[in-house]
């Protein structure tokens, strides 16, 4: 049961299982997630359209056998085991599936019993995180983003720091307040200095932020010591989520001199439950900005490293509706994920299956694409105004964020559905 090699013929798959019109899952997707029933633990699964397919009771009826997928992998509570696997044994478990679910492929449609069991509406599941996070990176690789926080706080003469354009900066997060999808975040409590001339007050923050992201997560690495070159960097990523990095402006800014982010950062980050592979996102790769200078040999990868994924953010007041705040693509980053991999490893940092990798801040070149309120209001001055007659300037009590993204061309469309999170008022 291969995978079409033809594009148009691939774009035109469709699979027995019904998938509503702009769904983000059809059957070329076939992401990877965690889920659970009140009678069935947490375990992997995949998703076409609105269906959540259990693997387990998939392996258990014997349809994945010899594809190199230990089966008591797809037992397990998170995808950690599954990745050991690698990126050949995944691709082997989504050709398989793809192949079993395939319209002109009835085999399993007719094996009735197992199809009860296996496919749950996924308004019936709970989703889980999906992976093991050991260790997490938060990556600051849009220039745009970067560009305009330097100007905000540095003026236009030096909006970049002198090493922006020659590496991938990034800071090593806290992956223990990582959370999944429809988790609330609480309003974080902690030093500020909002008057210059005073002593600094403790409290909650009051310019609390989003910041749009995409991560990738990581197989299991080389050991330490070694590093991953980048033109063998993507056979290292599993795959891609979507990613929320909420911030505490005014803690950050006055904790981060001369160590970076640390309590403005580490009180919560949101993860979107599917992991969209690479292979998925074949379809969609394109040109990342030209990068000038020329980066250093061991960060020079050529072909195409991007991916077109459209992404927006939508902000929910309390008792209210939403508005979209934002409108942006992963394509405008400056570095890659292959280079970032590379760069975080080329000093013998060892990197373990379930690590997460953040993009950053993922801002284009005019305001309404700005993926932060800090840029889209131009920290505070210019607030925001929502569809309800609202504004703001920062986060309040009760808000909802709501990021989506996703990639269309050619009529095939493959997307992670969402992150959202709302914000509690903070724990004096």
């Amino acid at each position: 049961m291969s995978i079409p090699h033809d594009p148009r013929e691939y774009a035109a798959l469709r699979s027995w299982v019904e998938v509503p019109q702009g769904s983000d899952f059809p059957i070329q997707n076939i992401p990877f997630g965690i889920f659970s029933t009140g009678d069935r633990q947490p375990r992997p699964c995949t998703r076409i359209g609105d269906q959540v397919i259990d693997l387990h009771v998939l392996a258990k009826a014997g349809l994945l056998n010899g594809i190199g997928v230990d089966p008591a992998a797809l037992e397990a509570p998170t995808l950690n085991p599954l990745m050991a696997a690698g990126k050949t044994g995944l691709r082997h478990l989504r050709g398989h599936l793809i192949g079993l679910f395939r319209s002109d492929q009835p085999f399993l449609k007719e094996r009735t019993t197992t199809v009860r069991e296996a496919l749950l509406p996924v308004s019936e599941v709970t989703m889980h995180l999906p992976v093991s996070i050991g260790d997490y990176t938060d990556f600051y690789s849009s220039r745009e983003h970067a560009t305009n926080v330097g100007i905000m706080f540095r003026g236009p003469e030096n909006a970049l720091m002198p090493n922006w354009l020659h590496l991938p900066v990034g800071y090593h997060g806290r992956s223990s307040s990582i959370v999944v999808s429809g988790t609330a975040i609480q309003r974080p409590m902690g030093q500020m200095r909002p008057d210059r001339e005073a002593p600094p007050v403790f409290g909650p923050s009051r310019q609390l932020d989003i910041e749009l992201e995409t991560a990738f997560i990581t197989f299991q690495g080389k050991p330490l010591g070694q590093h991953i070159g980048v033109e063998e960097a993507e056979d290292h990523i599993f795959g891609m989520v979507l990613f929320n990095d909420w911030s505490a402006r005014d803690i950050q800014s006055w904790e981060y001199v001369p160590l970076g982010p640390f309590l403005g950062k580490n009180f919560g980050s949101s993860m979107s439950p599917w992991v969209v592979t690479l292979d998925a996102l074949e379809p969609f790769r394109t040109d990342g900005p030209r990068q000038d200078p020329e980066p250093l040999p061991y960060l020079r990868i050529p072909g195409r490293h991007s991916f077109d994924i459209r992404l927006e953010a939508g902000l929910i007041p309390k008792n209210g509706t939403e508005t979209v705040i934002c409108r942006t693509n992963f394509k405008y980053l400056y570095w890659n994920m292959a280079q970032q991999l590379a760069h975080h490893t080329v000093n013998g940092c060892n990197v373990r299956a379930g690590d997460v990798m953040a993009s950053g801040t993922i801002s284009g070149p005019d305001p309404g694409s700005y993926g932060s309120l800090l840029e889209l209001t131009w920290r505070g001055t210019k607030p925001l105004k929502l569809g309800d007659g609202g504004e703001r300037r920062f986060l309040e009590d009760g808000d909802t964020v709501v990021i989506r993204g996703h990639a269309e061309r050619d009529g095939l469309r493959i997307g992670f559905g969402e992150v959202r999170g709302e914000i509690l008022p903070a724990r004096e």
